[in-house]
């Protein structure tokens, strides 16, 4: 069963079945395209169709840039859906973050594979069946697990009856006559699911992918049966990289462990602190006995080395990477994102909020009065990440090192608010994009990308937040390291602390409150256009009405201007909505409070 003819039928089945938008769009298209279960039970190929849908509508499979909905980033197309929402058209009818239908729809494809795969015949030699067997309903669980981590994310919240829900919980294929008005779970018993799909993952699946050449490898498990390590191979060898397995499963249940801990969700959930810390931990063992040695010192810049991803062998991880999707030649990225004079859209600004986040290259806030920061020259002895992450004034960018001039009185189309391509906040995203591009139309170079689903740098920082809350800056719990090691490793990797003592970081060692805002801070800095603030505002309980600021810099003068663009959310909205047709639809669904 080789890679081409699964990638084949995905795109088949992709195109032939539906998109869950309602009961009776539930079963189109039309009859003659429709496979019942008996038909697939000598039909692998369909069969695992099904489960290769569960891909293609992978959550984190595509970029979504919606830190332009939080303090971080704005964005110059009035258009843009996150824009607009921030600004305050974020309704249950207007939701650029729902994922209810789409994602709800891939679950009822996973729970029909669920149902039929111990019918289907996967080969003629039982054995290797067997194992098709378990490596596909493993990788379905771990795929579920996935989706209610997600459809939480978006779609949890406080009903109006007081309780903290989650969604309708359905493990059997629905059909024609189902009930499909049915209310939704509470959030523990969503989250009780997802570590149950996890431990079903683990149990089926090997905890990464990969050719074996001799008998003594094979796992005990199947070693007792009799299989050998071609019959091994062919089912988990390396074709198989990249799907889940039981790290990434183990890392699902870590990153929804985090969530249910937090402060938005601990009120309805029975997950402590301490039980994150630990499942971050569990997801971090996959590095070794000791996950801080095993830090990337290039994870903070792992999309920069084009050269290295173009000789990235299929499937592989670089040491930064948990999960990733399939590397690809192309420049849509830098053509979105580049400044005009290197012919891109400049579409995702960062702000002076996020710019003021980035400490002194010797770690103090730059509001420290011994933090060495000056006003007039603000980029000078910055944190690194600073340069790596953001274009300012006077920056050097694209394959000729431009120096991009952003200020209000620049000459050309970077300059602030010159035309509609131009930043509005006197900054460009640089993180992601791959400085060796040339987006000139006349002469066109590309460069490899690929998209990281899971970095072990986000589950460091995981940790590092429940280790904290639950044993304080230096307890270890069982684990062996703390939430300062983390972050000192971090730190250091960044190049803070390197040349002399980071005394704000010591500060923070005995100081649980402190070591918390210093961990909020890096997790900011480390993860940002990656997705994760809008989020981490919500289940943190913080401000999410902080307009957003930019810097004019007009004859040398630098002025911080207070509203870019304000941030239009009420309280309710620390919570996102069900789609207002589904709870029209189905009167057993309670909406989330404030919708």
């Amino acid at each position: 069963m080789k890679n081409r003819n699964i990638i084949s039928i995905i795109v088949m089945v992709f195109t032939l079945l539906f998109v869950h938008t309602g009961c009776e769009d539930t079963f189109e298209p039309a009859i003659e395209n429709h496979k019942d279960h008996d038909d697939l039970y000598n039909m692998p190929a369909w069969a695992v169709g099904l489960l290769g849908h569960a891909y293609i509508s992978n959550p984190v499979g595509s970029w979504s840039f919606n830190d332009v909905a939080t303090d971080d980033a704005v964005s110059n197309d009035p258009n843009n859906g996150y824009r607009l929402m921030a600004t305050g058209s974020w309704t249950a009818t207007n939701n650029p973050m729902d994922r209810w239908q789409y994602l709800r729809a891939s679950w009822q494809y996973l729970n029909q594979f669920i149902d039929i795969a111990d019918e289907v015949d996967w080969a003629d030699d039982q054995l290797v069946a067997q194992m098709f067997r378990d490596r596909f309903k493993g990788d379905a669980y771990g795929m579920r697990a996935l989706y209610m981590y997600h459809l939480l994310l978006n779609h949890a919240g406080w009903a109006e009856n007081g309780e903290l829900l989650g969604i309708p919980i359905v493990t059997e294929p629905e059909d024609l006559n189902s009930e499909f008005n049915v209310p939704r779970n509470t959030f523990q018993e969503c989250i009780d699911q997802l570590y149950a799909d996890v431990d079903s993952a683990i149990r089926l699946l090997p905890e990464e992918y990969g050719a074996i050449s001799s008998d003594n490898l094979v796992p005990e498990k199947y070693k007792a049966l009799g299989v050998d390590a071609g019959q091994y191979t062919r089912v988990f060898g390396d074709n198989a990289k990249n799907r889940m397995n039981a790290r990434i499963a183990r890392a699902v249940r870590a990153q929804a462990a985090l969530l249910a801990a937090s402060p938005a969700y601990s009120d309805g959930s029975n997950v402590t602190w301490e039980e994150a810390a630990n499942r971050m931990a569990e997801a971090l063992s996959g590095l070794g006995a000791n996950p801080i040695a095993e830090i990337d010192p290039n994870g903070h810049k792992w999309y920069a080395d084009a050269q290295a991803i173009q000789n990235l062998p299929a499937g592989e991880n670089p040491k930064e990477i948990l999960w990733r999707g399939n590397k690809e030649e192309n420049l849509s990225l830098e053509q979105d994102h580049y400044p005009p004079t290197l012919y891109g859209n400049g579409r995702l600004n960062p702000t002076q909020n996020l710019v003021d986040a980035f400490p002194m290259d010797n770690g103090l806030p730059i509001t420290d009065p011994g933090s060495g920061f000056d006003p007039d020259n603000p980029y000078a002895n910055r944190d690194p990440r600073l340069a790596l992450y953001i274009i300012y004034n006077g920056s050097e960018a694209g394959p000729n090192n431009t120096e991009i001039i952003t200020a209000a009185d620049g000459d050309d189309n970077n300059a602030l608010n010159k035309t509609e391509t131009s930043t509005r906040t006197g900054y460009y995203m640089k993180k992601h994009l791959n400085q060796s591009v040339n987006a000139n139309p006349d002469n066109e170079v590309s460069s490899y990308h690929y998209k990281a689903f899971i970095r072990y740098t986000e589950l460091f920082l995981g940790y590092a937040e429940a280790a904290n809350e639950a044993w304080g800056p230096n307890g270890t719990g069982p684990n062996g390291y703390s939430a300062y090691d983390v972050i000192k490793a971090i730190r250091q990797r960044a190049g803070i602390g390197v040349n002399s003592t980071d005394d704000y970081l010591e500060s923070a060692r005995n100081d649980k409150d402190m070591m918390r805002e210093l961990i909020h801070n890096e997790r900011r800095l480390e993860l940002c256009f990656e997705g994760f603030r809008f989020w981490d505002l919500r289940r943190w309980k913080k401000d999410i009405t902080e307009p957003a600021k930019g810097m004019q810099i007009s004859g040398g003068e630098y002025n911080i201007l207070p509203q870019v663009e304000k941030r239009d959310y009420k309280d309710y909205m620390y919570y996102g909505p069900i789609p207002n047709g589904e709870v029209n639809k189905f009167d057993q669904l309670l909406q989330n409070e404030g919708w």
